[in-house]
């Protein structure tokens, strides 16, 4: 069958893999203006969720552009630790939530519709092309294959992702030594039983009543050979594979969604070939312990959608899409770490006895606990932005006149503003909701709201960037301890001016290093 090539107008960024970090990435393109299709293999969504966890870095992501509320449709989980050690004294906000991961990439996919993105299900990506100019996507379906020209290609096409193994990006990184099985069994209410996740010398197991009849089942056998995930898992393997581990049968029902899963620990070498870019599980990989992949690859998304936006449309400054990987890289880095950690945790379980009575007596440790805790929920991240905010720079005053009396490093610089309540003349919101647009936001809390006037306010002159950035003034914020701050569309604070220093010294260097030139 002859391979047709359909044609674009507009600048197109296409996505491989409709899963929640796709669909995110999605909708921030969407949202800054970019014409975005989506190519999703699955013809009808899973009617599972691999994931049932949102922690609170995700819970802000997704707040930021209104889209949070799947999240307290659900209660927070019941069982959330380190390796399988609880946390104890938690701060409520802290606690990841048990959603199911079918139903954010649901409220993602509705969302995305709406913003005008081209969701195609039942199309396969299979290869690709790429030169200075573009990519040519290589897309099959029921009726045959096509060509799909774009701007750009992002690879979330999962763990065995087709789009990094053809961009020739190596994936390095520790084997499985878990052979792992997991979903939903259906099993009558008054048969029920609840197995909060246990350790066993061979493996682990859990068994958790869900919605109605619906119970999800794990187990997993440190130290086997895992299994191909291509091989399908049968009822007989589930029981076999529970008795080896725990010794004992349980009452299974009937299985209606069965997977694999194992411990790999793998990360892409780079994020980016080209014009072809990696993010989620196709840049990352590890053992499934809290939630952290669904809570890495949103926040990939997050980070790579506006900066991929200004360059398709014209205005980013010079390597501003480097910068995603620069930002992320480690932060997957970190993930895997924290996995592998927890894992040593648990197998062997013999060996592993001593470290988890010294990890639990010092889980009793508030500054321990927190310093994990923000670490698995995503919170303890902070950007090295410094650099191209102009932080630390000699000050060329001749060429930025701004430049004079340099603002140096505060705490909130490259760190995610917290959701601080805000007094606007327009009336009371938050840092989540003035950052709904997408776009960047400079946070003036020096006057407005206050006694004084908004005309009577030191002005921050942001003219030239007007296209690009919002100008919000608000009461004072004592918790953000700023008088002004120039906020990233991904909510990370890119310029601060601390409290009683006049002026926006440094301003203009930061606009341009992460906007681009004024204009």
């Amino acid at each position: 069958m002859e391979r047709t090539t359909e044609h674009t107008d507009d600048p197109t960024v296409v996505i491989a893999g409709g899963g929640p970090s796709g669909l995110m990435l999605a909708c921030e393109l969407a949202l800054a203006g970019v014409r975005t299709i989506v190519l999703e293999r699955l013809v009808e969504p899973p009617g599972w969720s691999r994931a049932l966890g949102l922690q609170y870095g995700s819970i802000r992501a997704l707040n930021q552009r209104g889209l949070a509320a799947p999240a307290f449709e659900y209660a927070p989980v019941k069982h959330f630790g380190f390796g399988m050690l609880r946390f104890t004294g938690l701060e409520d906000h802290l606690v990841p939530r048990r959603v199911p991961q079918r139903r954010i990439e649901q409220h993602l996919e509705e969302h995305a519709i709406e913003l005008g993105v081209d969701v195609r299900r039942g199309h396969e990506v299979v290869d690709f092309t790429q030169d200075d100019s573009g990519v040519l996507v290589t897309v099959r379906t029921a009726d045959g294959e096509y060509e799909l020209p774009g701007a750009y290609l992002a690879g979330a096409d999962g763990g065995a992702s087709v789009v990094r193994k053809r961009a020739g990006i190596d994936f390095p990184g520790t084997p499985s030594v878990a052979d792992g099985i997991t979903g939903d069994l259906r099993i009558p209410v008054d048969r029920q039983i609840r197995i909060d996740p246990s350790l066993h010398p061979s493996g682990m197991f859990a068994l958790i009543p869900l919605d109605g009849e619906v119970v999800r089942v794990t187990v997993a056998e440190f130290g086997a050979t895992p299994t191909s995930r291509e091989v399908p898992v049968t009822e007989e393997e589930l029981h076999r594979q529970i008795g080896k581990v725990v010794g004992r049968e349980f009452d299974l029902g009937t299985p209606q969604l069965l997977s694999r899963f194992g411990s790999s620990a793998r990360q892409a070498e780079r994020y980016r070939e080209g014009r072809v870019i990696l993010l989620g599980d196709a840049a990352h990989v590890h053992f499934p312990i809290g939630g952290q992949g669904l809570n890495t690859g949103l926040q990939d998304a997050l980070n790579l959608g506006w900066k991929l936006a200004a360059t398709v449309r014209g205005w980013a400054p010079e390597g501003l899409l480097d910068t995603y990987a620069v930002e992320r890289h480690p932060v997957a880095e970190r993930v895997l770490m924290n996995t592998r950690a927890q894992l040593a945790l648990m197998y062997p379980l013999e060996e592993a006895e001593p470290l988890r009575e010294v990890l639990g007596e010092l889980l009793g440790f508030e500054e321990v606990s927190r310093h994990l805790v923000h670490m698995m929920a995503g919170v303890d991240i902070r950007y090295p932005v410094a650099e191209r905010s102009g932080i630390g720079v000699e000050p060329d005053h001749a060429g930025d006149p701004g430049a004079a009396g340099e603002v140096g490093a505060h705490p909130l610089l490259g760190e995610r503003l917290p959701d601080a309540a805000l007094r606007t003349e327009a009336g009371e919101t938050t840092v989540d909701e003035i950052l709904r647009t997408g776009r960047a936001v400079l946070l003036d809390l020096s006057a407005a709201g206050a006694a004084t006037s908004a005309t009577d306010a030191d002005p921050l002159d942001v003219t030239g960037w007007k296209d690009r950035v919002d100008v919000v003034q608000a009461a004072p914020v004592s918790e953000l301890a700023a008088s002004a701050v120039l906020i990233r569309p991904d909510g990370y604070a890119a310029w601060v001016r601390p409290v009683d220093v006049p002026g926006d010294a440094g301003l203009r260097r930061a606009l341009t290093g992460w906007l681009g030139l004024p204009g």
